[in-house]
């Protein structure tokens, strides 16, 4: 077996905090308007992660909509969030926050209980600022590029991505791509870069066409040329076909992403299921692996309470292995 093809996942469940945001995206399908949305109780989130102990998770994706920044609720907002990552470790397992951009101050908190986070920069040109973000302030390039460099000052492993088909260019995907390339440079802290291809749903309001597959191709090999090769590139699996992903992975994506039960950001598109997408891969020769959301040379920023939950998991993650290609 050629274990050089081999594609990697992280074995995650979401939960969120609070689907209500203060943005406006016109191609969302998360969102709810402020206040439309009850928070996710801690009893709740209790019962939920009880209930996958044992069950192969590993990850849990806190991913919430975001509370205005000048809200009176937006400390009650962030508290509720570490709550939820302190149950998440409590209980064995590791968190990774996305909760659109932060304070310093914010970030440094939930630093202390998660392994890593992410935000999408999603792409760097103004010129969205006038259509699908007309109404999403906290969309503004030079903020989501400013998370990224308090990231890397913070020492916090780091995912981002872009999401491709909104109405940007080759040249902007080219100009968001260098953008993350220059921060890794000089902070060394991105572990992924995802490459989500637009995806009409159901619940939003722009409904433009699909990100074409061959446009897909293309910006990865773009992609593998600009970034550092220890970036990984990731592709969502359940928005492409079977024998899309093959393509994307020949080309040159190594990463699979959080695969759980429901994609909350494209509810649309439900996940492959693990066994059966390692067949589907295996049958192309490809390998699927679980890893964890913190990849090895970023144990050392953890703090050591951080460190030993993730030093068990990488005592477990071979047996996991085991189990998942049985």
């Amino acid at each position: 077996m050629d274990f050089a093809k081999t594609a990697t996942y992280s074995p995650a469940y979401t939960l969120v905090p609070t689907y209500e945001c203060f943005n406006r995206c016109s191609y969302c399908n998360f969102r709810t308007d402020p206040g439309k949305s009850p928070w996710l109780t801690l009893a709740d989130a209790e019962g939920r992660l009880r209930s996958l102990r044992n069950q192969g998770v590993i990850e849990i994706l806190i991913l919430s909509g975001e509370v205005h920044p000048q809200s009176d609720r937006r400390s009650l907002w962030l508290q509720h969030i570490y709550e939820l990552c302190e149950l998440a470790l409590s209980l064995g397992f590791l968190p990774h926050t996305n909760a659109g951009p932060l304070s310093v101050a914010e970030m440094a908190r939930l630093k202390t209980v998660n392994v890593s986070m992410g935000l999408m920069v999603e792409q760097v040109t103004p010129t969205l600022l006038q259509t699908v973000h007309r109404y999403a302030p906290s969309k503004l390039p030079a903020l989501r590029l400013q998370q990224l460099a308090q990231a890397g000052k913070l020492q916090i492993p780091f995912t981002t991505g872009l999401l491709l088909g909104i109405g940007e260019t080759e040249a902007d995907r080219c100009d968001t791509l260098e953008a993350i390339a220059q921060l890794h440079q000089r902070w060394g802290h991105i572990q992924e870069v995802i490459l989500q291809p637009y995806s009409p749903g159901q619940a939003e309001t722009w409904a433009d066409a699909a990100f074409s597959p061959g446009q897909l191709v293309e910006t990865i090999a773009i992609a593998r040329q600009i970034l550092p090769a220890d970036i990984a590139l990731q592709i969502p699996p359940n928005l492409v076909s079977r024998s899309q992903l093959i393509t994307c992975l020949e080309a040159g994506a190594s990463d699979l992403g959080g695969i759980g039960l429901h994609d909350e950001v494209n509810p649309d598109y439900p996940h492959p299921i693990g066994v059966e997408l390692a067949n589907s891969l295996a049958s192309e020769g490809w390998t699927l692996t679980p890893r964890l959301p913190l990849y090895p040379q970023y144990d050392r920023w953890l703090a050591a309470e951080l460190r030993t939950v993730v030093d068990d998991w990488r005592g477990k993650i071979a047996e996991f292995s085991l189990q998942v290609s049985g």
